[in-house]
């Protein structure tokens, strides 16, 4: 019997390519607002005919920016690094020892390429850290061929698109890493949260639309094996309508995390229902640790749930439960029960979402998903500190 791993090896993983100057293609210039049922607007999914093909024998070339307060960002490091064809083991065993058991495992083990890694048609060129050029030397020894980066407008200049990785702040100065890239009209890869406000994500989103810049920002549990099972699932319409979502994060939340790592469920939840939300309620138990619990709630379709805090008996770090009408169906990052053969996997898809954008410059999702999301998390702010009202994403849209 073949078995789910065997069957993840074997998997193709891109579309036919658009020369690079073409148009973009946003995806918002479709209806905002999706009912449940509506097809996943992914351009591209694995297995496809046209895999690997490349754009007339062109390698992208990837500057990637790294924000200041971190040294060895995991949004870097781990996820930006799919899209670079060679490491040296030495000088990650120097740098960044904890990390090599990882690598040579799975990130870069010949066994579990998914039969599309190292992507044959882009690179990591050039590497900026903010404020700390030594940890981009680090990285540019442990990758050979990225150079490190004096600045980003000089970047700009020599790459074909951005990643921007940030591992744990707010996003409040996310705009200028990117900007200058954008205003370049280069496809862009905005980490979350995409802007520390609504108004700093909607900011961002206005800029890329003005320089007709491919633009992507989204939670790597978009990319979850069981969250694309589930999509085809909805998509199939063979188990009804969902009436029901509950995302839900082992990690227990207090304010300030919400900002940052709420996003994730709110990401699932969206992934899944789209645009169209109406209103947000949050409570928080300021218990040690603390775990809080939000409402989603729609005009048009069934309300949701977000969960920070759920016990948990095997580290899996979220749980997702989609409640179709005739079926529930339950996930983890885990495939096989191997929790880092899953995360593997769904950052492997986060870098090769990005890599069709890049390819094709169509957006992989709507700008009104991003801006929603956004905004749901400081509406659920703004609920928990008014003793749990429900508030309405427009009162925080502005």
């Amino acid at each position: 019997m073949t078995t789910r791993r065997e069957l993840l090896g074997s998997l193709g993983a891109t579309v036919g390519v658009a020369p690079f100057g073409a148009a973009i293609a946003h995806a918002d210039q479709k209806p905002e607002v999706k009912a449940a049922s509506e097809p996943s607007k992914d351009t591209a999914k694995p297995g496809d005919a046209n895999a690997n093909k490349l754009a007339d024998g062109k390698v992208f070339r990837i500057g990637v920016i790294s924000p200041a307060k971190h040294v060895l960002n995991g949004h870097t490091w781990h996820f930006a690094q799919y899209l670079h064809p060679t490491i040296d083991f030495e000088a990650l065993k120097k740098h960044y020892p904890r990390a090599v058991p990882s690598f040579s495992k799975l990130f870069r083990n010949p066994k579990h390429n998914f039969g599309v890694l190292p992507f044959a048609d882009t690179r990591i060129t050039h590497y900026h850290q903010e404020g700390d050029p030594k940890v981009a030397e680090m990285f540019a020894e442990t990758f050979p061929g990225v150079q490190v980066a004096t600045s980003i407008e000089k970047m700009v200049e020599e790459v074909d698109a951005i990643w921007m990785g940030d591992a744990n702040s707010a996003g409040e100065g996310h705009f200028d890493l990117v900007a200058p890239g954008l205003a370049k009209g280069l496809p862009t890869f905005c980490d979350k949260p995409i802007g520390g406000s609504v108004a700093g994500t909607r900011k961002i989103l206005e800029f890329a639309r003005e320089h007709k810049a491919p633009l992507m920002s989204a939670s790597n549990f978009c990319h979850e094996y069981g969250m694309e099972a589930a999509l085809r699932m909805r998509d199939s319409g063979e188990f009804g309508p969902i009436e029901h979502v509950s995302a839900q994060l082992y990690g227990h939340l207090d304010l300030p995390g919400w900002k940052i790592y709420g996003q994730h469920p709110v990401w699932s939840v969206m992934r899944l229902m789209g645009a169209g939300v109406e209103s947000v309620s949050m409570f928080l138990y300021p218990g040690n640790p603390p775990t809080c619990h939000a409402l989603i709630t729609y005009p048009d379709r069934y309300p949701c749930r977000v969960w920070c805090g759920q016990p948990y008996e095997k580290f899996e770090y979220n749980r997702t439960d989609v409640y179709f009408r005739k079926k529930l169906y339950s996930f983890t990052p885990s495939i096989e029960g191997d929790y880092n053969f899953g995360y593997h996997y769904q950052m492997y898809r986060l870098a090769d979402t990005f890599r069709r954008m890049v390819l094709t410059r169509v957006e992989p999702a709507p700008h009104q998903e991003i801006l929603e999301v956004t905004a749901i998390i400081h509406a659920a702010a703004k609920s928990l500190q008014e003793q749990s009202r429900l508030v309405k994403l427009a009162e925080v849209m502005g």
